[in-house]
């Protein structure tokens, strides 16, 4: 049997409380991802979280670490933790999404170039079909690339090779037939 679930990763609240830095899109990102969430949640669909815990603002238990409060997980929707890019790596994710009977994965989250492009191609390599919702995964300027500039060539890289390339609102009317 096929399932999909919605997949959240490092959507926490030290990635919008950066001094003087904010993702390129942030808001529109976090809505962007209250909206699928919220519409999965309608429609009875999986949702998995990726928290990232590691040290500094991740530290498990600061304020920082927590997921936004906009998307706060449910009771009923796993959480799970990683210390590294991969959210597969020595994590239980993989096992989780086969629990739910899991094979496509609609992928969100943060940062472009480092947690969500790592679990995008791992997920491919792992056998899932992807989505990539393109208007809901964010990243930072770095010193040499704009926040925009990042996000443009990690989706261009994923889409179409470890990744189907949707929209918001394209994701949404899928939700919609379900």
């Amino acid at each position: 049997m096929s399932q999909t679930a919605l997949l959240i990763i490092d959507m926490q609240v030290a990635m919008f409380a950066y001094e003087g830095m904010s993702p390129y899109r942030g808001d529109e990102v976090l809505a962007n991802c209250k909206q699928l969430l919220e519409k999965a949640r309608e429609v009875h669909l999986p949702v998995v979280f990726v928290q990232h815990t590691a040290d500094e603002e991740f530290t498990k238990g600061l304020s920082t670490w927590e997921i936004c409060p906009e998307i706060a997980p449910l009771a009923n929707e796993p959480i799970v933790e990683k210390a590294s890019w991969d959210s597969f790596y020595q994590t239980t994710l993989h096992q989780t999404l086969q629990d739910l009977g899991v094979n496509h994965l609609i992928i969100m989250g943060m940062q472009s170039e480092f947690c969500l492009d790592t679990t995008c191609r791992r997920a491919f390599s792992m056998g899932y079909q992807n989505v990539l919702v393109q208007d809901a995964h964010s990243t930072f300027d770095s010193n040499f690339l704009t926040g925009e500039q990042i996000v443009q060539h990690h989706t261009q890289v994923l889409g179409g090779r470890f990744a189907q390339l949707q929209n918001t609102h394209e994701v949404l009317e899928q939700l919609l037939s379900l």
